[in-house]
C-alpha cells in the first residue's frame, strides 16, 4: 500500500532511479530544439534566438514546472500517475471523461514509439562531426543496432533500467550545465533572454513567429513522463531533482543561444548548436555521453507505455494481453506485446523518416492531444475534489490556451510527417474504443439469475451419486458483480451441457477497482458445505494470480472452520486426504444466430478477431493450467426471430 509519506519520501536511491527513468526524453532535447527552431537554412537573427529562448524557458517554466511538477503529481491514485491513473480517480462522475482519456492514452502510446528514433538519431549523428564521410546507411544501422539492445533490455524491470542509467543521466546533466555556463560566461547579455517579452515579440509581432511554437514545443514532450512515471519513483524524488535537470537544461540552451549570438547572420546548414559548445577535444566523449542519454530517453515513454498499457487492461480499454513483473517492487513491470510493437515501430519510423530532421515533424503533434486531455481531465478532478470554482476556470483557461496554441503550431507538421503519429495514435485509440464497446455490449447483453433459485438443484446434483463426480471442489470464473447472481451459462454449464457434480460449487469473481493496489476478498455463503461466492476487490495495477489468492481464500476459511475441503470419498476422507480443485472458465465466441446491427456486429467481429491472438482467460486469471476447463459459449447478441418455416406433411 502507498500511502503520501511514502510518495513525498526523499531518498538518494530514489533521486537516482528517478534521474535515471523519467527524465530521459525532456533531458535530451537540448540535442534537437534550438535547431529546429531556428532552421538549417535561414540566417541566424539575434532577436529570434533572443525570443526563441525566452519562449523555451517560460514553456518549461509553466508547462513543466507549474502544471506538472506543483500542480498535477498532486492528483496521485495511492502513488501512482498517468492519464489513466488520473481518469480512474474521476470516471465515476461522468462517462463522457472516457473520450479524453482515450485520446491522450493513444497519443501518449503513440509519441512512444517517436522518441526513441528521434533522440538516438539525434545523438548518433554527431558522428558526421568526427568522420565527415561517415554515410547516411550507416549511421541507420547504427541507430536500429541501439534500438534493438534497448528493447531487449526491458525485460529486466525498470528498478534495474533505472539504477544503471541514474548515474549516465547525472553525468549527462551535469555537462549539460558546464557545457552552458562556459559559454554564458563569455556573453552574459544572453541572461535577457529570460525577459518574458522577447516570448511575446517572437509569437505577436515577428513574421510566422507563432508557427515556430510547434519547433519549440520539442523542449517539454517529456513532461507527460513526469507524471506517468511517479508510481516508478514517487513524487518527492520527481520534485526535488527537476529543479536541478531544471537548471541545467536552461543552462544549455543559455550557452546555445550565445554561440549562436556568435555567428549571427550565419546559416546553421548541417551544424547543431549542442554540439558546438563541444571543445574539439571533448567531442568524441561528448558524443558518447550523448548516444548514451538519448538511448535513456527512450527508456523513459516505453517504462510508461508499460503502466499504461497495465491500467488500459484494467479498465477495459486494452486486450488482456501477458504482463510480466520482474521484481518484488511495486510498479516494475515488463509488457512482452507492447514491447515488441514499440520496436517494431520504431524500427518503422528510422527506416521511414531517414534522419532526425525528418523526424521532427512527426514529433510532437501527439503529445500535445496527450497533454490537452490530461488538462480537461485534471480540471475535473479539481471541480470534484471541491477546489474553488476560479482556481479551476483559471487552470483551464490557460492550460487550453496555451496546449491549444502549440496544437495549432504542430498542425503544419502534419502533412511533412505529423500523419505518421496521428495515424499510430488514431489506430490506438481505435482498438481501445473497440475494446471498450465490446465489453459493454457483452456487459449489457449477458444474462443473469439468481443463484438461490438453484440452490436445491445444486444439493440434489451434488448428492446424486448415479452421476459420476467431475470434481471435488468446481470453481467457476464469473462476471456476475451482485452477490445473488450469476451468468445463466454457468448454470447451463452445471446441469445441462454435462452435468457436473461435485461436492462443494464456488463462483469466483474479480471486481477491478480504481484505487491500483486494493488486495481485498469478501466470502458469501450460498449454501453452508455446498456453495460460496468469492468475490475479490483488486487494484488496476494489481497481477491477477487468481490460483494463488483463492488458494489464500481457502487457507483462511479452514482455519475460522467455515468449510471442511477434505475428500469425501470414504476412503481418502478416512485418510485426510484434500478434495482436489477444478476451474471452469467460460470463453465466448460470436454465434451465428445473430441479427446484430451493422456497428455492433463490426466491433463484435474485430473484437473476436484481436481477442484470437491475445492471452487465454486462464492464463490471464493465473490459473493452473493442469486443473482448468475452458468451455466455448455462445455470445447470442439478438438472436434471430420470427423465422417463417413451414412444416409438410407426410
Amino acid at each position: 500500500m502507498t500511502d503520501k509519506k511514502n510518495i513525498d519520501t526523499v531518498s538518494a536511491a530514489g533521486l537516482l532511479v528517478a534521474m535515471g527513468i523519467i527524465y530521459g526524453d525532456i533531458g535530451t532535447s537540448p540535442l534537437y530544439t534550438l535547431r529546429a527552431i531556428i532552421g538549417p537554412t535561414a540566417a541566424i537573427k539575434a532577436e529570434v534566438v533572443l525570443g526563441a529562448l525566452s519562449c523555451v524557458f517560460w514553456t518549461l517554466t509553466l508547462q513543466t514546472t507549474v502544471k506538472y511538477v506543483i500542480l498535477i503529481l498532486r492528483a496521485d491514485n495511492r502513488g501512482e500517475g498517468g492519464i489513466f491513473a488520473l481518469y480512474a480517480l474521476i470516471r465515476r462522475h461522468a462517462r463522457w471523461l472516457t473520450l479524453p482519456a482515450i485520446i491522450g492514452g493513444s497519443a501518449l502510446l503513440a509519441d512512444g514509439i517517436i522518441t526513441p528514433p528521434i533522440s538516438v538519431s539525434s545523438a548518433v549523428e554527431g558522428l558526421r562531426l568526427l568522420y565527415p564521410t561517415i554515410t547516411d546507411t550507416l549511421i541507420i544501422q547504427i541507430v536500429l543496432v541501439i534500438l534493438t539492445i534497448l528493447f531487449l533490455i526491458q525485460a529486466f524491470g525498470t528498478s534495474v533500467v533505472g539504477t544503471a542509467f541514474g548515474p549516465i543521466m547525472l553525468v549527462w546533466f551535469i555537462m549539460l550545465g558546464t557545457l552552458g555556463i562556459f559559454q554564458i560566461v563569455q556573453a552574459p547579455g544572453i541572461l535577457t533572454a529570460l525577459n518574458p517579452y522577447h516570448a511575446w515579440w517572437l509569437v505577436s509581432e515577428y513574421p510566422g513567429g507563432f508557427w515556430l511554437l510547434g519547433s519549440v514545443f520539442l523542449c517539454t514532450t517529456g513532461a507527460e513522463a513526469l507524471y506517468s512515471d511517479m508510481g516508478h519513483c514517487g513524487r518527492g524524488n520527481i520534485r526535488l531533482s527537476w529543479a536541478f535537470v531544471k537548471t541545467c537544461l536552461i543552462l544549455n540552451y543559455l550557452g546555445q543561444g550565445a554561440w549562436l549570438l556568435s555567428v549571427e547572420g550565419q546559416s546553421l546548414n548541417e551544424r547543431i548548436p549542442f554540439y558546438e559548445l563541444m571543445p574539439p577535444w571533448f567531442l568524441t566523449l561528448g558524443i558518447i555521453i550523448a548516444t548514451a542519454a538519448t538511448v535513456i530517453a527512450s527508456q523513459a515513454l516505453i517504462s510508461g507505455s508499460f503502466t499504461l498499457i497495465s491500467e488500459a487492461i484494467r479498465l477495459n480499454f486494452w486486450p488482456k494481453v501477458q504482463l510480466r513483473y520482474p521484481s518484488a517492487q511495486k510498479g516494475q513491470l515488463y509488457v512482452p506485446s507492447v514491447n515488441l510493437l514499440l520496436w517494431a515501430g520504431c524500427v518503422g519510423v528510422v527506416l521511414y523518416f531517414q534522419k532526425s530532421s525528418n523526424m521532427e515533424a512527426a514529433y510532437g503533434l501527439a503529445i500535445t492531444l496527450t497533454m490537452l486531455m490530461t488538462t480537461l481531465l485534471m480540471s475535473y478532478y479539481l471541480y470534484t475534489h471541491k477546489y474553488q470554482a476560479w482556481w479551476v476556470v483559471l487552470f483551464l483557461t490557460v492550460y487550453l490556451g496555451l496546449e491549444g496554441s502549440f496544437l495549432v503550431a504542430n498542425l503544419i507538421k502534419f502533412p511533412h510527417g505529423g500523419w505518421v503519429s496521428v495515424l499510430i495514435g488514431a489506430a490506438i485509440a481505435s482498438v481501445m474504443y473497440i475494446w471498450l464497446q465490446a465489453f459493454q455490449i457483452k456487459l449489457r447483453l449477458t444474462e443473469y439469475v439468481r443463484i438461490d433459485h438453484y440452490i436445491q438443484a445444486i444439493k440434489e446434483l451434488s448428492r446424486d451419486i448415479s452421476i459420476p463426480k467431475y470434481a471435488t471442489h468446481l470453481v467457476f470464473m464469473s462476471n456476475a458483480g451482485r452477490q445473488s447472481e450469476i451468468e445463466s451459462k454457468i448454470i447451463y454449464s452445471i446441469f445441462q451441457k454435462r452435468p457436473k457434480r461435485a461436492d462443494i460449487y464456488w463462483f469466483v469473481h474479480v471486481d477491478t477497482t480504481d484505487d491500483p493496489y486494493t488486495m481485498e476478498y469478501k466470502v458469501n455463503t450460498i449454501a453452508p458445505d455446498d456453495a460460496y461466492k468469492v468475490t475479490f476487490k483488486l487494484g488496476f495495477r494489481v497481477e491477477q494470480r487468481i490460483n494463488l489468492f483463492f488458494r489464500k481464500v481457502i487457507e483462511d476459511m479452514v482455519r475460522n472452520k467455515e468449510v471442511d475441503i477434505t475428500s469425501r470419498y470414504e476412503s481418502l476422507s478416512r485418510q485426510n486426504v484434500i478434495g482436489d480443485f477444478r476451474f471452469v472458465v467460460l470463453e465466448k465466441f460470436l454465434s451465428f444466430e445473430n441479427e446484430l446491427p451493422f456497428r455492433e456486429r463490426f466491433i463484435m467481429n474485430i473484437y473476436f478477431f484481436i481477442k484470437g491472438y491475445t492471452t487465454s482467460e486462464d492464463r490471464w486469471f493465473g490459473l493452473d493450467s493442469s486443473s482448468v476447463k475452458i468451455e466455448k459459449v455462445p455470445l447470442v447478441i439478438r438472436p434471430v426471430d420470427n423465422i417463417q418455416l413451414k412444416r409438410l406433411a407426410t
